[in-house]
């Protein structure tokens, strides 16, 4: 596996490229605590977690009809907005980001989280200059991305076998394989490298071994503040 093999990267964001592992840990066992229901740990929720959110909500004990399932989603959300720029960016994320635009390929970001707050939270974290294109969901549910995903290839006008999605779930590389293009994941963020491991050989414990699988050479500063190429 090569970056030369490819013209286009699709990341996702949240556990990808934004560390909010903690946060979206947080903002549950707060609606757990409310019900009286056990506080999830990072185990627990690497086992749990999964798209669509509705199913692994099921999974904790909250009850999924519609309108519940409308008010925990507003509820989820709410938490999350409210501390929505805690995170910060995975370890080696704007490095990688910025040697594969100087690799001359283009990026964008297909993500579950809703699109506005989505624009906002890049733009935040100073990296939007790296992107072509933003597309979050229209709505709070975090369901599937293939729809979203299958209309951005279209636009993007290249055969899937020149794209490589970057995610960091198993839901990231059913939309690769939806899609047609490469993918690559992540073990630092939403789900572990057991559940990866399992569904595809493609998995890196974190951005800087993908960096170093891809064979691109990134530039860091030291402490000193000199460059290294």
């Amino acid at each position: 596996m090569r970056i030369e093999d490819y013209r286009h990267v699709i990341w996702d964001w949240n556990g990808t490229l934004l560390d909010d592992l903690d946060l979206c840990l947080d903002a549950m066992n707060a609606m757990l605590a409310r019900r009286g229901l056990p506080a999830l740990d990072r185990g627990r929720y690497h086992a749990a977690f999964d798209f669509p959110v509705r199913d692994y909500y099921g999974r904790l004990g909250l009850p999924i009809d519609d309108a519940n399932f409308h008010a925990l989603s507003v509820e989820f959300i709410g938490a999350y907005e409210a501390r929505r720029l805690e995170p910060v960016l995975q370890p080696g994320a704007a490095e990688l980001l910025a040697a594969i635009a100087r690799r001359g390929l283009t990026q964008s970001i297909l993500s579950a989280y809703h699109h506005e707050s989505l624009r906002a939270v890049v733009h935040h974290h100073g990296v939007s200059e790296h992107f072509t294109a933003l597309h979050g969901l229209d709505n709070i549910y975090a369901q599937s991305k293939v729809e979203l995903g299958r209309a951005f290839l279209t636009t993007l006008g290249l055969p899937p076998c020149e794209v490589l999605l970057i995610g960091d779930t198993l839901h990231d590389l059913a939309v690769a394989r939806e899609l047609g293009t490469g993918c690559v994941l992540v073990a630092h963020g939403h789900h572990p490298a057991g559940r990866l491991r399992a569904a595809t050989e493609q998995v890196f414990p974190d951005l800087r071994a993908l960096t170093a699988a891809l064979g691109i050479e990134t530039r860091e500063c030291l402490r000193s503040g000199s460059p290294v190429a």
